[in-house]
């Protein structure tokens, strides 16, 4: 401190905070602010950095219609694809493809459903039945095309495809848990594995009080193990708040899913700890300086050194929202487009 004037240094932002000495008007001149920077309006963002885990999209069971001995499974990461086997049972394959209802009976030639349109669509796109047409009913064109397939397969060609054979999921998977290993029992309808999508995404646990933070279809960043960051949108919202810990330490929180961009970097770990930056306030079309403009007074609140050419005066402000290395300004005659002192560095 020297009598009349001081100067605080704020350690890391290089902000100089000028005070006034008593019975005096908010000083001219500040020392170190060689520098200036512009008054600007627009949207000003405040953000807050939450806990969150990387992991896959969606989370399944998978259970089969086959029964005997599981004569070879996948591994645990390992992803599986439309026509490719999701495991064995007594030798023979069990078959994913893509759809959303699930195998629950023969499917033959006289049979008609959307299940049967769900299968021809992936016999075409496997490039079975040249002459197949994609629609509910089961034919004879079907059928040849099913043999073909079961051809390939192994398995024997009878033209009908059973729940033994085929399941049906909405898409690529990735193996999380093999719940029937190699020489495992399995019966029709018991869980074989548990498998996630393949698409990345993160789910933050987000404090009940703090769910102003979560909007869908926000943008949000997201720093990875190893401290690279992506960006990411918020997709889901839980709308149903979850309680955890002991009773003497008890939180509620909400669930929030985050999609990543698709060209996003992520690496293959799952259930990794991420940082999650969100928009914690957002404040449209007001004016704004960089934090280190802010001149504290002595007679209290702030103000920011206005430069006009080479004159220079110090005009009280108002603050309002931090975000991205700006404050809101508010007061005096500030207009967009005056500048500021700042120090030079």
């Amino acid at each position: 401190m020297v009598v009349g004037a001081a100067v605080v240094v704020v350690a890391g932002g290089g902000a100089a905070f000028a005070f006034a000495g008593d019975g005096e008007k908010p000083q001219a001149k500040a020392p170190m602010r060689t520098g200036t920077a512009a008054v600007e309006r627009g949207d000003l963002v405040d953000t807050e950095s939450v806990d969150g885990t990387l992991t896959y999209h969606g989370e399944s069971e998978v259970r089969t219609g086959a029964s005997g001995t599981v004569t070879a499974a996948p591994d645990k990461g390992d992803a599986i694809a439309r026509g490719r086997t999701l495991l064995k049972v007594d030798g023979k394959p069990v078959t994913l493809m893509y759809g959303s209802t699930p195998m629950y009976r023969t499917l033959r030639e006289g049979v008609e459903g959307a299940d049967v349109r769900q299968l021809e669509k992936n016999l075409a796109a496997l490039g079975y039945g040249e002459d197949l047409t994609v629609d509910d009913e089961f034919t004879a064109v079907t059928a040849d095309a099913v043999r073909e397939w079961q051809d390939d397969r192994g398995l024997a060609e009878t033209g009908a495809v059973t729940p033994a054979q085929v399941v049906f999921l909405p898409g690529a998977v990735r193996v999380k848990t093999v719940k029937a290993p190699e020489g495992a029992r399995t019966g029709a309808g018991q869980p074989v594995l548990t498998v996630s999508g393949t698409r990345r995404q993160v789910h933050v646990d987000l404090d009940a009080d703090k769910q102003q933070m979560a909007r869908k279809g926000a943008p949000v960043t997201v720093e990875l193990p190893g401290g690279r960051t992506v960006k990411g949108r918020i997709s889901e919202i839980g709308t149903v708040a979850e309680k955890s810990g002991d009773q003497q330490d008890q939180s509620t929180t909400i669930d929030v899913e985050i999609t990543l961009d698709r060209n996003a970097r992520t690496g293959n770990l799952d259930q990794a700890p991420v940082s999650v930056t969100m928009e914690s306030e957002r404040r449209r079309n007001v004016l704004s300086v960089p934090l280190e403009a802010l001149l504290a007074l002595r007679e209290g609140g702030f103000g920011v050194e206005v430069v006009e050419g080479a004159a220079k005066r110090i005009v009280p402000v108002t603050t309002g929202v931090f975000g991205g290395g700006r404050v809101e300004v508010s007061g005096g005659d500030l207009r967009e487009g005056m500048k500021v002192g700042v120090p030079a560095e």
